[in-house]
């Protein structure tokens, strides 16, 4: 049986007493603690089961050969007929080669594995997605994105996740030039769409515009970078946007943007676009007077300081997004002044994460058949989203819908599909209710499959905590 590494439990000795934050990180070691114990009873998430009957053996000779023969050849003849002949059209890649991993870093494709087969249960239960999760060894970008062409054509599309900032930019672009399926960072587009989706909702309940607001984003990486270049495609003023990285406010005369020019061509383009927002100096200076810090950066309780806050707008909007643990415990920020505060974690309101657009955006582009995700899909997604939350009332516990609110989902579907007809990139034109039809069935037999198993208990209930040992096959 796997266990906590001892030395976490110095932690609690190096941060503040606060009984809050204390409180805090008992219960992130409580889930981790028992996340390894119902691992090692499972033993993996997710398994492929048959999707059609088996009668006899006879069977197969329609399923395999000989039968399958004349699949293949019509495919040969028309390669697109994969999308209707074979699982494709549903199956996405999840490729990681381990770089950045939540906030644990570079820890490799193996231990990536967990986190991967997280992503492939979510794209099933949420999206009706089928997802399989591919950790990679590769030494370099070319080989990452040489290894993903080379198994492109078993998938109708392709989730790259947890890769180290810049080369997840090089990465992602270079294949979606080459690939004929859409390709999507997750930890690019799937956080900037919910991040986006958020504010739009915060900043509705303070009575903010977002052409009005002065906003701080702590973190200058795939996230960050990606949800700036949506704020100003809503039309926020790039005078009033200021990124802060490890070594300050990111503006036009620092002292390397020679170096960001060559290393980083993505955060200086941001540095000339923002220009700091008018600032220099540290996170403390770019966030005096600030309406909105956005945070995607190192996962401590202590990044940002309860005097951080009180040095912002009255009634100011913060999201510490890291994870596992967010920049500021959120009781600690609402303390010190926050009117609204989400985290990326589940376990407190307010959920900021992209676990709330990929399944959606994919089970919509997956039935458009598309061939790319342009950032108008994933603004019409966050839109939607943030509409979503509506439905069950909008306040400043909530924020947005959590995964219990499934009707909001297919209609998040239906808007990425939408656009991704009008913007001319789908091979398969439906109208929004076929589109959204499509996506209540999918993400509906998802979900009776998975209460249908557990019920049968085909899929066995969970152990009392602190069983150690297997599950019985």
């Amino acid at each position: 049986m796997a266990s906590i590494p001892p030395e976490r439990e110095g932690r609690r000795r190096t941060r503040t007493r606060d009984p809050v934050s204390e409180k805090s990180v008992d219960q992130t070691d409580a889930l981790g603690k028992r996340s390894v114990e119902l691992s090692a009873y499972y033993q993996g998430k997710i398994e492929t089961v048959p999707k059609v009957p088996v009668r006899s053996l006879s069977d197969f000779a329609l399923w395999y050969t000989p039968g399958v023969a004349e699949v293949s050849r019509a495919i040969h003849e028309d390669p697109d007929l994969a999308f209707s002949l074979t699982g494709r059209w549903n199956t996405v890649a999840i490729v990681t080669d381990g770089s950045r991993v939540l906030g644990l870093g570079e820890i490799g494709p193996r231990a990536a594995l967990p986190v991967m087969e997280g992503k492939a249960l979510l794209f099933k239960f949420l999206g009706g997605v089928d997802a399989l999760p591919i950790p990679i060894q590769v030494n370099s970008p070319d080989q990452f994105i040489a290894t993903v062409e080379a198994i492109a054509p078993a998938f109708g599309g392709i989730n790259l996740e947890d890769i180290a900032s810049p080369k997840c930019f090089g990465i992602l672009e270079e294949l979606q030039r080459r690939l004929e399926v859409p390709v999507w960072h997750d930890d690019q587009l799937g956080t900037a769409a919910a991040t986006v989706a958020g504010l739009l909702n915060a900043l509705a309940l303070t009575h903010r515009s977002v052409r009005d607001v002065r906003t701080v984003l702590l973190g200058a990486g795939a996230a960050n970078l990606v949800t700036a270049r949506l704020l100003l495609a809503l039309g926020h003023d790039p005078k009033r946007l200021t990124l802060v990285d490890q070594k300050g406010i990111l503006h036009a005369e620092r002292d390397d943007m020679d170096e960001l020019m060559l290393r980083n061509p993505w955060k200086y383009r941001a540095a000339l676009k923002t220009n700091g927002g008018g600032r220099t100096g540290n996170l403390g200076d770019a966030l005096r007077g600030a309406d909105v810090l956005l945070a995607a950066s190192t996962p401590s309780p202590d990044t940002v300081r309860p005097d951080h806050i009180e040095a912002m707008a009255p009634e100011p909007i913060v999201f510490a997004l890291a994870n596992p643990v967010p920049e500021i415990w959120p009781d600690v920020a609402k303390r010190a002044g926050a009117a609204i505060v989400a985290t990326g974690r589940s376990d407190f309101p307010n959920q900021v994460n992209n676990s709330l657009v990929f399944p959606a955006v994919f089970r919509g582009i997956l039935d458009a058949r598309a061939r790319s995700i342009p950032d108008e899909v994933v603004l019409a997604a966050a839109r939607e989203l943030a509409r979503g939350a509506t439905r069950r009332g909008l306040s400043a516990q909530h924020l947005l819908p959590t995964m219990e609110e499934p009707e909001v989902f297919p209609e998040v579907a239906a808007a990425a599909g939408d656009t991704a007809v009008r913007l001319g990139v789908a091979r398969r034109k439906l109208s929004h209710d076929e589109f959204l039809e499509r996506a209540r069935a999918m993400m509906g037999r998802s979900t009776r499959l998975v209460r249908a198993l557990t019920r049968a208990r085909i899929n066995p209930p969970m152990p009392r905590p602190g069983r150690r040992g297997r599950r019985t096959e």
